[in-house]
């Protein structure tokens, strides 16, 4: 029996039509829909119109983020560092997501993006600690406007969106900009975040890299949407597909999206078309889930190189200027080596440093705890020093 063959419910014509007058869409979906192609600016006729002095600086910057990422997978190698996530070819995302941003804005990044970190002015080696395993997040958030490096999926996503939220309550400009890969779209945080930051008209933007794979599971077997950016209408925002590779329409998309949020029009999803072509980590094989052809095909299609082609054009792809900005990020990759290559000194009692603005009675019992147990070890190592110097005087002929 359906509802309408039940005892008491009306078969009138009106009732079968649909719902009560009174139901209205909340928002118009077209505006909201993203294009059916990714957005792109270099090798179109709309590159003429892009400023030179923007174009240089975005290629400084790649080829800096080009060798950061590749001195850091290095470290890795040689031990300095438990584990480094690349983003060696989604570099237009990172910067770009840095660029974007003013001072007063706050980034959120995933565990893959200490290079947009990085190139928001944070010290290289400050944003590699925690995956060094050392300290904390190895930075002050609030100082930096850089909010700690999240390792579990999404996470991060509404904690950019309680933070702008708030901020927009409070009455000032300032703009969340959340970053997260493919992988974690598919993460309750996503669905969570998206639907409040549209409910509350958050001014936070999300840039999702979707670089092909979460870890070794290709996006078709994450989901059946035309793309991540249609996701957006489902939340009342607006979808943005873009060709990640691609620096100058990256800047561009998420500049846009940046000040629409600071002027009170909402969140945006950007979704960056991109790779990864390095693997996952360094604990990663992928070569059991892709294989070279595929990577070379995205090769060609390397956002340092369509700038270069750009700028190759222009003219302004000289030797000197190559040249100089080359040694600058030898600099850079030989500056985080020497630093990487020191022993840090840590303190034990930091543990408790940094849990609660004021500590807990189980934490200062844990604290005493400790700090006892170092002393007798302090003890200990002067008292077989002492021994030893003894044995050594007694020995003597």
């Amino acid at each position: 029996m359906t509802v309408l063959e039940q005892p008491g419910s009306s078969r009138n014509t009106s009732s079968l039509a649909g719902p009560p007058p009174s139901w209205q869409p909340r928002t118009d979906p077209a505006p909201l829909l993203p294009d059916p192609e990714p957005y792109r600016l270099l090798g179109t006729d709309a590159a003429a119109r892009l400023d030179s002095g923007l174009l240089t600086r975005l290629y400084t910057q790649l080829v800096r983020g080009r060798r950061y990422n590749a001195q850091a997978t290095a470290l890795t190698r040689q031990g300095r560092l438990a584990v480094y996530p690349s983003s060696t070819g989604q570099e237009a995302c990172e910067i770009a997501a840095a660029l974007a941003l003013e001072e007063r804005d706050w980034l959120f990044p995933s565990y893959r993006d200490t290079l947009a970190a990085v190139a928001r002015g944070l010290d290289p080696v400050q944003a590699l600690t925690l995956l060094r395993g050392d300290w904390h997040s190895g930075y002050d958030p609030h100082e930096h406007r850089i909010a700690p490096l999240c390792t579990p999926l999404a996470t991060q996503l509404p904690h950019a969106v309680g933070l702008a939220h708030a901020a927009r309550l409070k009455g000032d400009e300032v703009v969340a900009l959340a970053m997260v890969g493919d992988g974690g779209t598919s993460e309750g945080d996503f669905h969570e975040a998206l639907n409040f930051a549209a409910v509350w008209q958050a001014p936070v933007v999300f840039l999702v890299q979707n670089n092909g794979f979460a870890i070794s599971v290709p996006l078709a077997k994450q989901t059946a949407a035309p793309s991540l950016a249609h996701k957006a209408v489902g939340y009342g925002m607006p979808g943005r597909l873009v060709d990640g590779n691609d620096a100058p329409a990256m800047y561009e998309v998420l500049g846009e999206a940046v000040q629409r949020a600071r002027r009170g029009g909402g969140p945006t999803l950007v979704e960056a078309v991109t790779y990864r072509v390095e693997a996952h980590t360094n604990a990663d094989d992928a070569t059991r889930y892709r294989s070279a052809a595929e990577v070379e095909a995205w090769r060609a299609h390397d956002p340092i190189a369509l700038l270069e082609r750009e700028l190759a054009a222009r003219e302004l792809l000289t030797d000197a200027f190559v040249d100089d900005i080359k040694e600058g990020a030898e600099q850079l990759a030989a500056d985080l080596r020497e630093r990487m290559n020191a022993d840090p000194a840590l303190d034990p009692m930091d543990l408790f440093t940094h849990v609660f603005a004021e500590q807990t009675s189980q934490l200062r019992a844990q604290a005493s705890q400790l700090r006892a147990e170092l002393d007798a070890e302090a003890a200990g190592h002067t008292e077989d020093a002492a021994g030893a110097g003894g044995v050594a005087e007694e020995a003597r002929p």
